[in-house]
C-alpha cells in the first residue's frame, strides 16, 4: 500500500511520524512482554498505541489500571459470549461492566498481566476489543434488533458482519487519521444514529429496471466531541452487496486525503466540511465505480434505540425484551443472570444497544409472563421510570483521565430526583458527559449536560453546563447551549425547574424538542438565569 499521505512530512503531527515507525496494531506484539515485565515496562508511546489494543490507561495513569471496550458487531451477542465477559469481569475488573453509547462492553481495573489471558478468552467465544480504540475502524453500530425487526426494510446483520470481518486487523486501514466510527442499519427508526457517524449506511429503496430494489443511501462526516457536525448524505443509493465496496471506498478517501496535521482536525468530518457532498461523491465514484442516484430514504423517525417492554418480534409467536440498565452499568452477576435467562427464555440471544440498554430476544409468547417475574428484571426493568429510562452517562472521572466532573452517580442521582418530584408521561432524554469528547452524546440529547468548573464562594466546585433541543432523525439538530453554569449539588433542581417549564407549558402531544423549537432557546435561557439567580 502507498502511503499516499507521507508525501509532505511537513502536514504531519508528532503522532503520525510515530505510526509511520509503528503501526497500531504491532502493539499487539507487545502484550506478552508487558505481561511478563509489568506496568513498568510501559511507555507513554505504548500507551497511544494501546488504544489498537482497545485499551486506554485507567485513572490514575500512575496505578497501572486499564479500561478496555470490547466490539459487539451491531450490538448482537450471544449467551456463551456474556458468560465470556462476565468471567472478565469477575477475574480482572472487580465486577463492573459497562454498555457504552456504540453497543460495546467496557470493563475497568484491568493489568498487563490479565491482558493475554482476556484476549485468549474473549478470541474463543468470537469476541475482540481489538480495533475498538485507536485510529482506525472501531466498532460497527447497527440495529440491536437486526433479524426480528418488524420495523427493518431490511435484516443489515449479515452486512454488518462482512463490513467488520473485512476492515478487522486489515494493516491497509489500521493508520487512518484518527477515530473512524461505521453505522449500517436497515432499521426504519434510525437505531444506529446516522448523523453523528463517519459514515452510515440508512435504509432506502430504489424503482431500478422496473424493479424495487432494497438498499440504503449513504451519509459521511458526523462526529460530536468539542466541533461536532452532522453527517450529509451523498446523492447515491447502494445496493446491500455492495456496502462493503462503499464502505472500503469512503474509508480509503479518509485514509488517503484525511487531515493528519493536528489532531483535533483530523476527523472525517472537517474533510466533509471543506470538500462538501458533491466532490467527495465525485471522488468516491472514482473508485467504486458508477453508483445509481438516491432513491427513496425509509428512514421515518428516531427511536433513540429504546426499546423497553415486551414487544412482537416479525416472527409469529416470538417476543423481545427491551431491559433497562440504568446509567449503563451492571455487574457480574447480573451478566450471568442475563446469560441463563436467554438461555432458559430464548435462544440465548442477547442485544446490546447505544442507549446502553439490553434486549433479550427470541422469547415465545408462553414464556413471556414468568419471565417477567425473574428477579432480575426487577433492577434491569423492562419497565423504568420516566426519567431513569432514558438517562445516559459517560465513564466520567471515576476511571477516565479526561473527565473533569464524576458522571454515573450524578446522573443516577439526577433522574432518581426527577422520578420522586415530576410527574411526566412524555420521555425526556437526559445526557451526561464529563468532557468535550462526549462519549456520552450529549449534544443529541433533549437535555444535555456536560461537566465543567465553577467559583462558588471563592472555591472551585464541580459544575455542569446545559444545552437543550437535540434530536437525530429526518430534524436531525445538536441541542444549543446555555449560559450560566449550575454547582454539581445544584443540578438536579436545575433540571427540575426546566422540565416542569415543558410540562406546564407544552401543547398537548408536544415532545420536549417540538416544545423548544416553538418557543426557542432563549425562553429556557431565561428560566435557567431565572433558576441561577436564586439559588447560586
Amino acid at each position: 500500500m502507498e502511503r499516499a499521505w507521507t508525501k509532505d512530512p511537513s502536514k504531519l503531527n508528532k503522532f503520525e511520524l510515530y505510526k509511520l515507525e509503528k503501526d497500531g496494531l504491532d502493539i499487539l506484539n507487545d502484550l506478552k512482554r508487558f505481561a511478563e515485565q509489568g506496568y513498568e515496562v510501559v511507555t507513554e508511546d505504548d500507551l497511544s498505541l494501546l488504544k489498537w489494543a482497545g485499551v486506554y490507561a485507567q485513572k490514575p495513569k500512575s496505578d497501572g489500571y486499564f479500561m478496555m471496550r470490547v466490539k459487539v458487531p451491531g450490538g448482537i451477542m450471544n449467551s456463551d459470549q456474556a458468560r465470556a465477559l462476565a468471567g472478565v469481569a469477575r477475574d480482572y475488573g472487580r465486577d463492573v461492566i459497562d454498555v457504552t453509547t456504540r453497543q460495546a462492553i467496557q470493563f475497568h481495573w484491568l493489568t498487563v498481566q490479565s491482558l493475554p489471558d482476556i484476549y485468549e478468552r474473549l478470541d474463543k467465544v468470537g469476541l475482540t476489543p481489538i480495533e475498538a480504540c485507536g485510529d482506525c475502524p472501531r466498532a460497527i453500530i447497527g440495529n440491536p434488533l437486526s433479524g426480528i425487526d418488524p420495523n427493518e426494510l431490511l435484516d443489515a446483520s449479515p452486512i454488518v458482519e462482512e463490513v467488520h470481518t473485512f476492515f478487522h486487523m486489515n494493516r491497509d486501514f489500521s493508520n487512518l487519521p484518527r477515530k473512524y466510527k461505521i453505522s449500517i442499519s436497515g432499521n426504519m427508526y434510525n437505531t444506529g444514529h446516522a448523523e453523528i457517524n463517519d459514515l452510515a449506511f440508512t435504509p432506502a429503496v430504489k424503482e431500478i429496471d422496473g424493479e424495487e430494489v432494497k438498499g440504503f443511501h449513504v451519509m459521511v462526516g458526523g462526529g460530536l466531541s468539542a466541533k461536532p457536525h452532522l453527517a450529509k448524505k451523498l446523492d447515491i443509493f447502494v445496493r446491500p452487496e455492495e456496502v462493503l465496496k462503499v464502505a472500503i471506498g469512503v474509508t480509503t478517501i479518509f485514509r488517503d486525503h484525511g487531515y493528519r496535521e493536528k489532531r483535533h482536525h483530523a476527523r472525517l468530518k472537517f474533510l466533509v466540511a471543506d470538500w462538501g457532498p458533491e466532490k467527495f461523491r465525485e471522488e468516491l465514484l472514482k473508485l467504486t465505480g458508477p453508483l445509481p442516484t438516491q432513491g427513496k430514504d425509509m428512514t421515518l423517525g428516531w427511536s433513540a434505540s429504546y426499546f423497553y417492554g415486551v414487544h412482537k418480534q416479525k416472527q409469529p409467536g416470538l417476543n423481545y425484551v427491551g431491559l433497562s440498565v440504568p446509567v449503563g452499568r451492571l455487574y457480574t452477576e447480573e451478566m450471568e443472570e442475563l446469560a441463563r435467562l436467554a438461555d432458559k427464555y430464548g435462544n440465548g440471544s442477547i442485544r446490546t444497544c447505544n442507549s446502553q440498554n439490553l434486549i433479550l430476544a427470541n422469547i415465545p409468547d408462553e414464556k413471556v409472563n414468568e419471565l417477567l417475574e425473574e428477579q432480575l428484571l426487577k433492577r434491569l426493568t423492562p419497565f423504568p421510570k420516566p426519567f431513569m429510562a432514558y438517562a445516559v452517562s459517560c465513564t466520567g472521572n471515576e476511571y477516565c483521565n479526561l473527565a473533569l466532573v464524576e458522571t454515573k452517580e450524578r446522573m443516577r442521582s439526577v433522574a432518581e430526583y426527577l422520578d420522586q418530584h415530576v410527574a411526566l408521561d412524555t420521555p425526556i432524554r437526559l445526557h451526561m458527559i464529563g468532557c468535550p469528547n462526549s462519549c456520552g452524546q450529549q449534544q443529541i440529547a433533549d437535555i444535555g449536560m456536560q461537566g465543567s468548573l465553577t467559583k462558588v464562594n471563592g472555591e472551585m466546585v464541580e459544575a455542569y453546563d446545559l444545552a437543550v433541543g437535540g434530536i437525530l432523525g429526518p430534524d436531525a439538530q445538536f441541542n444549543t447551549k446555555l449560559k450560566g453554569r449550575v454547582p454539581a449539588d445544584k443540578l438536579p433542581n436545575a433540571i427540575a425547574h426546566l422540565v416542569k417549564f415543558y410540562k406546564e407549558s407544552r401543547q398537548e402531544g408536544e415532545s420536549f424538542h417540538s416544545f423548544v423549537k416553538r418557543l426557542g432557546v432563549s425562553a429556557f435561557q431565561e428560566k435557567l438565569e431565572e433558576f441561577l439567580a436564586v439559588t447560586v
